[in-house]
């Protein structure tokens, strides 16, 4: 095939998850109710923490942090997935591919970067409870979400421009439903040492260093927690930590699962199903995690319901006045 550096107009195509027919009315329906379960949950785990005073404090605060950039995480890939497969066309330009990879890779990496914070803030909590609200102050809290975002955008931008000097076959076809990075560089016809040294490069800095210092946290605290002598407070210890250590879990093990099952099988397919667990799966999943058997959370729940019908019956009597 003939090879050249691709030009704005040029379109790659993004092949999806399935080429039966018959099948992509009941994948726009499934992504459709997952999208918007992902959206409506995170957006009322926001509202909660916004609007409940006893929400405000650091954990709640990452929390809330996770459920926005997880809106933003979806909204990257799934509402083009979705417009394809209604208007039955796979294609997305090259500008297109490139910003959804930049934009994949930004909220991945502050999904990673949130998830330490809140491990160091678990940390803090129940090694040293007397320093709490000393050491996680709100401008430390601030000061840690704005790195981790420069962080990731500098990543994501660095991956991205190293992706603009790639050169194309005529035809590109990306066996997935979106852009992702690791795809990209297989499809390129020109050199892609450079690129693939950056990468492993990069996530051994941002991969395993945060997941080193979220082990570390955790080692730390179950060694607090065993010296507690009652068995209620061990118990309330750990359930403090417990979903937390749940969305940790799923983050890493289905990104470790996609890029194992990537290195063991030659079929791109299985792994773009694979993909769907950390892209989608893991945001949908994120607020029921936070919210069930939160009493917390679920006080706030009830508290904004009922703020909500009430602003909601008085546009109406008024209305009717």
């Amino acid at each position: 095939m003939k090879t050249g550096n691709i030009s704005e107009s040029t379109e790659f195509h993004l092949m999806g998850l399935s080429d039966n027919q018959e099948l992509q009315p009941v994948l726009f329906g499934v992504f459709l109710s997952m999208y918007l379960i992902t959206v409506l949950g995170n957006i009322f785990i926001i509202l909660a923490t916004v609007f409940d005073s006893n929400l405000h404090t650091p954990m709640y605060f990452f929390i809330s942090n996770l459920s926005f950039i997880d809106i933003c995480f979806t909204t990257t890939t799934i509402p083009k997935m979705l417009v394809n497969i209604q208007a039955q066309v796979n294609s997305i330009s090259y500008i297109g591919c490139l910003t959804q990879i930049c934009f994949v890779l930004t909220f991945a990496g502050l999904e990673n970067g949130i998830l330490v914070m809140m491990a160091y803030d678990r940390f803090v909590a129940i090694c040293h409870p007397l320093r709490y609200t000393v050491i996680m102050n709100p401008k430390l809290c601030g000061v840690l979400v704005l790195l981790s975002f420069l962080i990731s955008i500098l990543d994501a931008l660095l991956h991205t421009l190293m992706a603009l000097r790639l050169s194309f076959c005529t035809k590109v076809e990306i066996p997935h439903f979106f852009c992702e990075l690791a795809h990209i560089l297989k499809l390129a016809c020109s050199n892609i040492i450079v690129n693939n040294i950056l990468v492993y490069l990069v996530t051994s800095l941002l991969g395993v260093l945060p997941l080193s210092g979220i082990i570390f946290s955790y080692s730390r605290i179950i060694s607090s927690v065993m010296k507690i002598p009652s068995a209620g407070g061990k118990y309330k210890a750990f359930s403090i930590c417990a979903s937390h250590l749940v969305v940790v879990s799923l983050f890493y093990g289905t990104g470790f699962g996609v890029y194992l099952s990537s290195a063991g099988t030659h079929s791109s397919r299985k792994n773009a199903i694979a993909s769907v667990m950390y892209t989608v799966v893991t945001p949908m999943m994120n607020p029921f995690i936070y919210s069930l058997r939160n009493k917390d959370m679920v006080g706030a729940f009830k508290k904004l319901i009922s703020r909500t019908t009430t602003t909601l019956c008085y546009a109406t009597s008024c209305a009717e006045v």
